[in-house]
């Protein structure tokens, strides 16, 4: 018997926070949930499964309407990791494909986020590639209202908006303020570079007109981004570190990698051998402890308020699952849009703290035996990985709808879906402004 589906219902007030979990069983077949920090992008994550899309489809349906409606922490220019699993083909693997530093390094990030859902899409996705990418489209061609979440997050970067023509353009009204919440804006630029992706594909972004507009701003820039980087980028996919918490096994970014480490030091200050939370004890001061020391072992100390990061996530009715968590090392990354296309470009990770956000990224499927347990993504900071840390230890003591992260929420944000007895619940951040949908037509 298929799971029944628990979703937030605040699909009338996209912008609006405070959703409320609603249970229960229903007779129409579910087809899964999303969850994220963007209402608008949420919504064409869950349209995907109601069109019979994988939970891939919808992670990736979901990321392309987030380059539109959240730019800040998920534009084209940006990179970020996954974790999917699925049960048919008995798998669960990472996809890495983070923005890097070009060959000569400078201001900007060789992207990586057009290349890398397009692999995860192209390996487990049910629909075809241009019904991921056209939602984001149609945002960016014929409008979208600014949601609540997104209002605040360019409340906090409008310097950032006004040093860039293409940002202020569509952010900011004919006297050089803010665009309200639920104001309409567009992205005409954006939406020719997404109409190419969809079209011919992550070619089109690496090679071509796209690429070329971008290598030609870049050298304007000294901003370190050669047409020989864009061709010669390449996601990683491998499989993902398990972790066992209990009696469940945790899935995780691979130990390689900088999230993979942080996570994986975090968990074993919680889980590892010799290492037991005692029964009853306070989970949340257990987490904030151990989160604290594996900073010092990291040498972390302060760090930006915002690094431009967000995690969403997906479940379907075949049973596979996928997290994400996304990021453009900083609030609208390097704060430059690279000429006509549109694409706001990733800071190089080399440059000061602007490569601490992807060790933070912390997209995770958790099992108990064959069945999910939970699905979702901490991103942001250390208090994102530290939210994850919780939801798992949390696991099994019923479906916690008070999700939050430990800190600056909505800048560090978790958003998962739990699972208990065949019942599952999409979790926002309940410190942010996002929203879990279901994906029932």
């Amino acid at each position: 018997m298929k799971p029944m589906r628990a979703a937030v219902a605040c699909l009338s007030s996209l912008w609006l926070a405070g959703c409320s979990v609603l249970g229960g069983s229903t007779d129409t077949p579910p087809s899964g949930l999303v969850v994220g920090d963007e209402p608008y992008a949420v919504q064409a994550g869950a349209t995907a499964l109601a069109h019979g899309g994988s939970a891939a489809d919808a992670v990736a349906a979901t990321y392309f309407a987030l380059a539109v409606t959240y730019p800040v922490a998920a534009g084209l220019g940006g990179g970020g990791l996954c974790i999917v699993h699925d049960p048919q083909l008995d798998r669960t693997e990472a996809f890495e494909f983070l923005a890097r530093d070009g060959a000569n390094p400078g201001e900007f990030a060789v992207p990586g986020n057009v290349s890398g859902f397009s692999l995860l899409q192209a390996a487990y996705g049910r629909l075809p590639w241009q019904r991921v990418v056209s939602p984001g489209e149609g945002y960016a061609a014929s409008g979208f209202p600014i949601s609540h979440a997104l209002a605040t997050r360019l409340a906090q970067s409008q310097d950032i908006i006004r040093l860039d023509a293409g940002l202020s353009a569509e952010f900011l009204d004919e006297s050089g303020h803010l665009k309200p919440e639920g104001a309409y804006v567009t992205a005409p630029a954006l939406a020719q570079t997404l109409s190419a992706i969809r079209a011919a594909g992550p070619v089109s972004f690496y090679r071509g007109s796209v690429a070329d507009e971008i290598v030609r701003y870049a050298g304007s820039q000294n901003g370190g981004v050669a047409a020989a980087d864009l061709q010669s980028y390449a996601p990683v996919r491998s499989p993902a570190l398990a972790v066992t918490i209990g009696s469940e096994t945790a899935f995780v970014p691979p130990a390689r990698l900088g999230a993979g480490k942080f996570t994986q030091a975090l968990l074993s200050r919680l889980v590892g051998p010799g290492v037991q939370v005692a029964a009853g004890a306070n989970l949340s001061a257990a987490v904030a402890a151990a989160t604290g020391k594996t900073m010092e072992d990291f040498g972390l100390a302060a760090l930006p308020r915002d690094l431009g990061a967000t995690g969403f996530a997906a479940e379907d009715s075949y049973g596979q699952a996928a997290a994400c968590a996304v990021t453009m090392n900083g609030p609208f990354g390097s704060g430059h849009s690279a000429g006509a296309t549109g694409v706001t470009l990733a800071h190089a990770p080399h440059l000061g703290q602007s490569g601490l956000s992807a060790a933070f990224l912390t997209p995770v499927v958790a099992m108990e035996g064959e069945a999910l347990g939970l699905v979702g993504a901490g991103a942001g900071g250390p208090n994102g990985t530290a939210a994850i840390g919780l939801a798992l230890l949390r696991f099994g003591q019923g479906l916690d709808v008070s999700q939050h992260t430990t800190g600056l929420a909505p800048f560090d944000t978790v958003n998962v879906i739990a699972c208990q007895n065949g019942h599952c619940a999409g979790l926002p951040d309940s410190g942010g402004f996002g929203l879990a949908a279901s994906g029932q037509s």
